[in-house]
């Protein structure tokens, strides 16, 4: 009886153990930062988003999750001032890009993370843009306190498609990218 007392307290140790492992980091949504670049046949555009709201998860120094809510609301750009950004943003919350009025917020929720090397992960996450749920895939190094990625989303597969020249033709120089890069810098 003595024996069964001890196995059973060291399998509550370590299951006990084992849940304390998983540590969930909220991430500092003023000090991290999206930066974003969208293309056109004749130039492009550069802005920021800012996070609303995140957190990334680990089993002691291995990277095990992440879910991360961004405030569409926030979208600018910084490639432009005065009555140009200010248009320029306006069109951009608007129904032809992301229509922050009915979508004020997008989403991002890691599925699946793979180590790639030391401290770098590719990770598979849904992205959720205009109510619009679609998969991304995407390596992200991890420093400390701090995680870094540089990633490409296809616009189209959110329904925005204003001037896409996949979906419209004789656009000419009106034509802007399908794909718009995103650079990420989350501090925890």
């Amino acid at each position: 009886m003595k024996n069964f007392k001890t196995i059973a307290i060291a399998l509550f140790v370590a299951v006990a153990s084992i849940s304390v492992n998983a540590q969930t980091k909220k991430i500092d949504v003023k000090a991290s930062t999206i930066k974003w670049v969208g293309k056109k046949v004749t130039g492009e555009h550069s802005g920021t988003v800012n996070f609303k709201d995140g957190a990334v998860v680990f089993k002691g120094k291995k990277l095990v999750g992440g879910s991360f809510t961004v405030d569409m609301t926030s979208l600018t750009s910084t490639d432009l001032t005065g009555e140009y950004q200010g248009k320029l943003n306006g069109h951009l919350k608007s129904a032809d890009f992301f229509g922050t009025d009915k979508f004020p917020t997008a989403k991002l929720v890691f599925k699946t993370i793979g180590a790639k090397s030391t401290d770098v992960y590719t990770v598979t996450a849904d992205l959720t843009i205009k109510g619009i749920t679609a998969p991304v895939t995407f390596d992200i190094t991890v420093a400390g306190n701090t995680a870094t990625s540089a990633f490409k989303v296809d616009r189209t597969k959110y329904d925005i498609k204003y001037n896409s020249g996949n979906f419209f033709e004789n656009l000419g120089d009106k034509t802007i990218n399908d794909d718009f890069e995103l650079t990420v810098a989350l501090k925890f």
